[in-house]
């Protein structure tokens, strides 16, 4: 197993054996595939549904792994390259299939129809794709891995590659809607949760595959350097996997007792191999990578090392497949006969809104605090590279980085996420900080800056987290948008497209779209903060009297927002808001005039700091050209000045001579 060409051969049919046994084993020990007193659909749709759901999961891995650490480790042009984007084409076909396939025994097992040649059955299997939910879900999925398996196998350049592996991504969401996690009270938490792990799981293993894939065509020295680039995208997904497999766990069982369940045995079975998976990274990341360049022993062990991971993700992958069918111990707690807020939202109203539980309240989202911690994490180890080398960098910058994503925490997780489906009020104050005062604090800390600086330069004609942001700063995409009258519209026009148009009622009823609405206002605040006070590289920037006059013209227009919303005689999303049950705090026609005026008053003050800032700014620049002069004249010993009073001397002399 030591040589890669035999590994290269056998390692896929390790990991799908593994797979595929432990599935069988855990389907049998859990009761995934018992037969069902009522309604059974019989053995083929009990173990060929998750049969499929194992294809569609190594699939996507296969898909998606490959084309982000093609991205991260190998040059475009090169033959790995296109071997990375081949197995991504052919994963994707298999994804394809494997996808109709789970859509249509999902439908034969949900509904157990009479399967014909009829029009009847035709007629129901068309109702099941397109008014239920789980039909959708699984229709987007397989067209999505259609234009995948072309786009895969057409493209070849960086930036389609780039744009491909985004879809790809994007196109494993969908899945995480389904399962389990949809009948739970813990709904949207158990959805995020499963996306994440979905597209880490993906990411880990289908980067490994493709490790062990294009070693053959590589020296052993490139083959070093994507093997240690590999581990870092390893290492971040492995976190991933790690914190969203244990709250989607935990979601799961809710109790200690239910771990000795079939349900808690399985996921046990699968927690050990993660666990043994991550121990291995540590071990060839700690001791194996380094020496491969050096020592033919190193790089045998390393890859027969890879040949048991490999079978443990497929240990992983076939009890993840078969959990997905074994119903959790303990079953949802939604009651019976559900309030008006839970049949809305799937979750209990939560009690009056009291001083003390601005702090005691908390229902984190898992996506942001993910997010929050990377980005805090490699910014601190960005600022340790530049300190280890000698280099400085503001303490300040640091420390309004840090707030910032703190601040982001505690606004999607804390009291503002927990009362903001009832209170317009709430929902607004979060609006503002989001788009306003997070801002305000991560623009300072410069981040881009940061990255150009202490991200190692790559010379091998890969690209890596440096090469890809500077990238994108310098895209035709990013010249647009950082435009600073491009950034202010859209700052000051999201808010009238949002709340006026059917997205706010979308982010409202669909967790996808309350994500989507975090990130664009976050995206839409930190663009237009950075085009007025940020220092990170930008195509433009106004003179500071430009500034100032095109936050004005903001600062009106969103003061406009507050009024409007403020004098609005009817509720907004009426069927939401006016439909809750609460019996505590304002009214909501009386909450939604406090928003307004929370737009209004609160909201503006992040722009009065953004104001002071700028003028700052503007003084600052001033005194940095004054002192530029004075230099510039110490060095020359004032010759402009006696040149300008030489030419005035001239100029009189002349005016004299006429008068005489």
């Amino acid at each position: 197993m030591g040589d890669p060409r035999v590994l290269r051969a056998a390692g896929p049919a390790l990991l799908v054996v593994a797979a595929f046994a432990v599935m069988v084993w855990a389907l049998a020990f859990g009761g995934g595939a018992a037969p069902l007193a009522i309604a059974d659909p019989g053995p083929f749709v009990r173990w060929g549904l998750p049969t499929a759901k194992l294809v569609v999961n190594l699939s996507a891995a296969g898909m998606v792994g490959a084309l982000v650490t093609a991205l991260f480790t190998l040059r475009a042009g090169d033959r790995a390259f296109d071997i990375a984007l081949d197995t991504a084409s052919i994963s994707a076909a298999v994804f394809t299939m494997a996808a109709a396939a789970t859509g249509f025994l999902t439908f034969i097992d949900a509904f157990n129809p009479v399967i014909s040649m009829g029009p009847e059955f035709g007629a129901q299997l068309g109702r099941y794709i397109v008014e239920t939910e789980v039909g959708r879900t699984w229709l987007i999925t397989t067209l999505a891995g259609a234009a995948l398996t072309v786009l895969t196998f057409a493209v070849r350049s960086w930036t389609a590659t780039f744009f491909v592996a985004l879809l790809a991504t994007a196109s494993l969401v969908p899945m995480g809607t389904q399962g389990h996690s949809g009948e739970e009270a813990f709904h949207h938490e158990a959805m995020t949760a499963l996306i994440l792990h979905i597209i880490a799981a993906a990411v880990w293993l289908g980067g490994l595959l493709l490790v062990v894939i294009v070693r053959p065509l590589q020296s052993r020295d490139d083959s070093s350097a994507t093997v240690a680039r590999y581990s870092s995208i390893a290492l971040a997904a492995f976190a991933v996997v790690a914190v969203s497999g244990t709250v989607r766990a935990a979601i799961g069982l809710r109790d200690w007792s239910a771990l000795l369940s079939p349900y808690g045995l399985i996921l046990g079975v699968k927690v050990l191999a993660l666990i043994a998976l991550g121990l291995f990274g540590a071990w060839y990341r700690t001791r194996l990578i380094g020496r491969m360049r050096d020592t033919d022993r190193a790089a045998r062990s390393f890859w027969t090392l890879i040949g048991f991971e490999l079978v443990l993700m497929g240990v992983a992958s076939g009890a993840a497949a078969a959990l997905a069918r074994t119903p959790p111990p303990v079953e949802a707690l939604i009651p019976e006969t559900p309030t008006p807020a839970q049949r809305l939202t799937d979750a209990p109203l939560p009690p009056e809104l009291t001083l003390d539980r601005w702090i005691t309240s908390w229902n984190i989202d898992l996506l942001w605090a993910v997010i929050a911690g990377f980005a805090i994490f490699f910014y601190l180890v960005g600022v340790w590279r530049l300190r280890r080398r000698g280099d400085t960098w503001p303490l300040y910058r640091t420390i309004m980085w840090v707030a910032g994503w703190l601040l982001l925490v505690w606004v999607t997780g804390g009291v503002i996420n927990v009362y903001q489906d009832y209170l317009f009020s709430m929902h607004m104050v979060g609006h503002m900080l989001l788009t306003m005062a997070i801002p305000l604090l991560l623009v300072p800390g410069a981040p881009i800056t940061l990255a150009a600086r202490a991200i190692r330069k790559r010379d091998d004609g890969t690209r890596g987290g440096r090469e890809w942001i500077l990238w994108a700063v310098h895209s035709p995409v990013a010249r647009v948008l950082t435009n600073p009258f491009v950034a202010a519209g859209l700052f000051v026009g999201s808010l009238w497209v949002f709340y006026y148009t059917e997205l706010f009622r979308w982010s409202l009823y669909d967790h996808l779209g309350h994500e989507w609405m975090i990130t664009h206002f976050l995206i839409t605040g930190y663009l237009f903060v950075m085009s007025l006070i940020g220092i990170d590289p930008v195509p433009y920037r106004l003179p500071y009297p430009g500034r100032l006059l095109l936050l004005i013209g903001v600062m009106a227009m969103h003061a406009f927002f507050g009024i409007a919303i403020m004098m609005q005689e009817g509720l907004m999303i009426a069927e939401w808001f006016g439909s809750m049950g609460r019996t505590w705090g304002a009214t909501p026609i009386e909450d939604q005039y406090t928003g307004g005026g929370i737009a209004w008053s609160i909201g503006e003050i992040p722009t009065l700091i953004l104001a002071i800032t700028v003028a700052i700014q503007w003084s600052r620049s001033d005194d940095r050209e004054t002192k530029r002069r004075d230099r510039h004249a110490d060095r020359t010993g004032d010759a402009e000045l006696e040149e300008y009073n030489a030419r005035l001397a001239a100029l009189a002399e002349r005016d004299a001579r006429a008068g005489g």
